[in-house]
Order: structure tokens, then C-alpha cells, then sequence
């Protein structure tokens, strides 16, 4: 048994699961139409390696303020159902079940929301999902977040907190993402993969030797 990290977006799934809510959320007249504009220029920070994570979801957040989490988590199950199943790579399928006969510990870890991530945890059946934890107060969202964010070095500490004392799990470990965010995570595993990298990761995958992964929907393999 060994640990199987799989990233979420542009990983698992073609697109931003966390901008692909906010349109979902201003369709369904949750969120100001304003929103999108902004969210894609620090999208755009992101894909430099120079976005404020913190700035990013206190303004994604903004909507779900006051909000209770059984409507969110209602809401998102939806969402997930609706729009980010039909995203999902078939390659990314097969692979995640080859792990699971394995034995190995399936993990879905992302820098978007639990909200966005934890839906689709469930519809993999990964057996752990690490995400960014929103915060709350007497039952309703504060627009806030919680603890360390798995962004960054943050996605490694997090994956420490969860499995203290089971270190050994790391040996033989498998990573896979598609972007360079996510080198601390990758250089920290046994067996790095680079799934449809950004050309940053891609280059830097290729100097190292690690795999690369070019995974396609099936709508645009039958093509």
C-alpha cells in the first residue's frame, strides 16, 4: 500500500472546478455576474505561480457568506453531478481504479474549496479528500477559510497532518498534476507524474524524467 495523490482541476477533469462554480453560481443568480472578470485575471495569477490564495477565495467566497452548510453541500452535490462529471478524463478513471486494486490509499487533494472537492471524493470513492477548509460559525459559512491551505507546500503539509505516524505510506507514492503549483508535491512523492502539464511543469518534468501524461475526453478522442 502506498499513497495515490490526484490533483482535481485540469488533472482529473478538463477545467477549473472552482471557476467553472463561480459561472454556475452567477447562472443560477447566487453570485453578481461582475465576479467572473475578476476571478479569471486572478486565474490568470495563478497559472504565473504568483496568486494570493488567501485574496482568492476570501473574494470567491464572498457569495456563500451566511449561507448554511447543508445548502452548500446540497448545492455542490448538484453542481458536481451536473457539470464536473461529464469533465472527468477516462484515462484518469482507469488509473485511479489501478491504484484501488492496488490497495493503495486513494487521496483527491486540491487548492480549490471542500465544498467543490469533497462531491467529487465521494463520486471517485477516494478514500480521503484534502481541500481548502471553509470556516463557520454557529452553522453558517463565514466566507472565510480555516487552517493551513493545500496550495503550494501547503498540499505536503496537509497530506503530513493527515497521515501522522503512517510516514511509511510515502514510500513508492504516486503524484499526478498539471501544474508547476504543485512541484512541492510532486518532487515529495516516489513516482511524479505530470497530467497534461502547463508548459512550466511540462518542461520541468522533462528535464527530470518524469512521466507525462496527455489524457483526453472521449468526446475529443472520437474526433
Amino acid at each position: 500500500m502506498a499513497l495515490a495523490l490526484f490533483d482535481l482541476d485540469e488533472t482529473l477533469i478538463a477545467g477549473d472546478s472552482a471557476s467553472l462554480w463561480l459561472a454556475y453560481m452567477v447562472a443560477e443568480e447566487l453570485a453578481p455576474a461582475g465576479m467572473v472578470a475578476e476571478e479569471q485575471a486572478m486565474m490568470s495569477l495563478y497559472h504565473q505561480g504568483k496568486m494570493d490564495m488567501h485574496q482568492y477565495m476570501a473574494f470567491t467566497l464572498q457569495p456563500l457568506a451566511g449561507r448554511t452548510r447543508q445548502w452548500l453541500d446540497s448545492l455542490c452535490t448538484r453542481f458536481a453531478e451536473q457539470v464536473l462529471r461529464e469533465r472527468l478524463y477516462p484515462e484518469g478513471l482507469a488509473r485511479i481504479e489501478w491504484h484501488r486494486e492496488r490497495g493503495d490509499e486513494l487521496v483527491l487533494i486540491s487548492a480549490s474549496g471542500e465544498h467543490l472537492v469533497a462531491p467529487m471524493a465521494r463520486m471517485l470513492g477516494m478514500d480521503h479528500c484534502v481541500a481548502i477548509l471553509l470556516d463557520e460559525e454557529e452553522g453558517r459559512l463565514t466566507g472565510q477559510t480555516r487552517g493551513t491551505l493545500s496550495f503550494r507546500e501547503g498540499k505536503v503539509a496537509r497530506i503530513h497532518q493527515l497521515f501522522a505516524g503512517r510516514e511509511h505510506l510515502w514510500q513508492g507514492s504516486f503524484g499526478y498534476s498539471d501544474s508547476h503549483n504543485d512541484l512541492p508535491m510532486l518532487r515529495a512523492v516516489t513516482h511524479p507524474h505530470a497530467v497534461n502539464p502547463a508548459p512550466a511543469l511540462r518542461q520541468c518534468a522533462s528535464e527530470l524524467g518524469w512521466p507525462i501524461l496527455d489524457w483526453q475526453r472521449a468526446e475529443v478522442r472520437a474526433r
